[in-house]
């Protein structure tokens, strides 16, 4: 099993049994390392070696893998550093007609944009009014979304208008990595028909923050 697999199955409706275990996988590339708990069974995605990485995940202890301990000392063992504990959440292709209140662009300045050129390939960005989205392969190749509302439409529902308009722009398994405390953003891709499927710690390399 690769991460690549647990992801893929994941989307297709059978994440890993809630067993209380914790897999081990290769890194799928050399910008993607860190950690993804789902219900009950963590994976861990690290180019290290297998015992050391045991030896630092208390048995029996579900929250382990994504607890400080354990991120610390990935961070100091490989010198890179924890972007964040994300909520890790999952939309499927949604049918229906294509937002043609967005318009594609290309060269973009936005943060948002920058930040997504560094962490994926193949990126595309929509911008309008209200604000910016962008879709592109991240984690193990997957499709990944993510929005910026601009601050004067914020509480208007733009957020789940831009997420909806994400899962009918892409006709494969859409996934968002969103901020716990960023409530209104996690509201709005619940309300865009997202759901959650775990939550996610990317260890990042100096050059890519």
């Amino acid at each position: 099993m690769t991460l690549e697999d647990f992801l893929i199955r994941a989307a297709g409706g059978r994440p890993p049994a809630a067993d209380g275990t914790v897999t081990i996988v290769a890194q799928p590339s050399p910008r993607d390392m860190g950690v993804i708990a789902f219900t009950g069974h963590s994976v861990v995605f690290a180019d290290l070696d297998t015992r050391w990485l045991r030896d630092r995940l208390p048995e029996g202890d579900l929250s382990a893998p994504l607890n400080p301990p354990f991120l610390r000392a990935l961070e100091l063992e490989t010198g890179r550093a924890v972007d964040n504990v994300d909520v890790l959440a999952l939309g499927l292709p949604e049918r229906g007609p294509l937002p043609s209140w967005l318009t594609e662009v290309t060269g973009h300045d936005h943060p948002r944009v920058a930040r997504a050129m560094r962490h994926r390939s193949a990126v595309r960005v929509w911008v309008c009014e209200e604000g910016v989205l962008t879709i592109g392969r991240g984690v193990a190749g997957r499709w990944e979304a993510a929005v910026e509302v601009a601050p004067e439409h914020r509480g208007r529902g733009a957020g789940r208008r831009l997420a909806l308009a994400a899962r009918r722009l892409c006709d494969a398994p859409l996934w968002a990595q969103i901020a716990p405390g960023n409530a209104a953003s996690l509201r709005a891709f619940l309300a865009a028909g997202f759901a959650p499927m775990g939550a996610e710690a990317l260890l990042v390399a100096a050059e890519s923050r």
